[in-house]
């Protein structure tokens, strides 16, 4: 019998080699490369047990023990009433938590604030300025307020801050009448004044378009490869995906994941999935090789691959002689593993 054209679909991370190059055709889906994960080190954020408690009992963080390594962009993910709008609240001291302690930039908080807020720049639940004046004068009133620069440079920065998030045709044009795309930009754009340490924002691609959101991820890998602490709150996880080098994930207060998207990856188990008309009979030899128990389909199997070299798959099925369409070596992607870690389906909005 004739060995089967086997096409290896690979959504795995690439550093583990898994299908034979010179046997079988690689199809790398996992999109574009991810910044290289920064871990160790100083942190950026710290909290050790920090606990929100509302009157009449309900927690919405309970004991959060989180490190942002500096340097680092950070996913901040969690479904609806998980705590992450509270937890950034607490960490900026905008809320009084009910326990636990927090610092940013090695400093705590709120008993640090005076020190450390003017190194930060924050977009949280949606920009707040005064709607009878321009964009352009709302970011001078801001920067007025900051007594860590000098007025001389104040029309400057305001102009590189416009320009930075494409809004220097529209910096004259008053406030209330931005559309929600524009306000995101103009709250982007007061975060960016200056340089900053830490970078908080709490879903800045908001009301923006395709363009625009594509160019607020620009501007974000462009700060963190500057040496700027990215910490983002986003419920869209190709975003997440395509700007982070870590990730955390909160579930009903708790948070229930942190670290490198590579170690999150590389915590789920790579699958295999062999089309093919006898599915019963694949699944048999690849149980027989020590996989995970194979999920007969009507169409193929499925089997957690385990530590099973794929070209010993490969030989075996071939070697059975059961016609093989395709084989595929797959990860959960970041939606599956986010489904897998809190249980839930990915509804962010708080």
């Amino acid at each position: 019998m004739s060995q089967p054209t086997v096409t290896a679909t690979r959504r795995a991370s690439p550093e583990r080699d898994l299908l034979e190059p010179a046997t079988v055709e690689v199809v790398d889906r996992t999109g574009a490369d991810q910044p290289p994960p920064r871990s160790g080190g100083p942190t950026a954020i710290s909290t050790r047990g920090l606990t929100k408690r509302f009157p009449g009992g309900q927690v919405a963080v309970d004991s959060l023990d989180l490190d942002v390594p500096t340097g680092s962009v950070f996913g901040f993910l969690g479904p609806n009433g998980s705590g992450k709008t509270t937890s950034i609240r607490m960490l900026l001291g905008l809320v009084s938590a009910t326990d636990g302690r927090v610092e940013l930039l090695g400093s705590p908080m709120p008993d640090g604030a005076a020190h450390v807020l003017p190194r930060v720049g924050a977009l949280v639940e949606g920009p707040g300025f005064h709607p009878y004046l321009s964009g352009r004068d709302n970011l001078l009133r801001l920067d007025a307020a900051d007594r860590t620069v000098t007025s001389a440079g104040a029309r400057r920065r305001v102009a590189e801050a416009l320009d930075r998030v494409g809004l220097a045709a529209a910096g004259g044009k008053r406030y209330r009448a931005y559309s929600l795309g524009m306000r995101q930009r103009l709250g982007l754009a007061a975060a960016l004044l200056k340089p900053r340490d830490l970078l908080v924002l709490d879903e800045p691609t908001n009301g923006l378009d395709p363009q625009g959101t594509r160019e607020v991820r620009t501007i974000i890998r462009d700060v963190g490869a500057g040496g700027t602490t990215v910490f983002l709150s986003s419920h869209l996880l190709p975003e997440v995906e395509q700007v982070c080098s870590h990730v955390g994930v909160m579930s009903r207060g708790r948070l229930v994941f942190s670290g490198s998207l590579r170690e999150l990856r590389q915590a789920s188990a790579v699958r295999v999935r062999v089309d093919t008309e006898r599915p019963a009979a694949a699944g048999a030899v690849l149980h027989q090789l020590g996989t995970g128990e194979p999920d007969i389909r009507a169409n193929g199997v499925v089997a957690e691959l385990r530590d099973v070299p794929s070209e010993r798959l490969i030989e075996a099925l071939v070697r059975a002689e059961i016609p093989v369409r395709q084989l595929v070596l797959e990860q959960p992607d970041l939606e599956e593993m986010f489904v897998e870690l809190t249980g839930e389906g990915f509804d962010v909005d708080e």
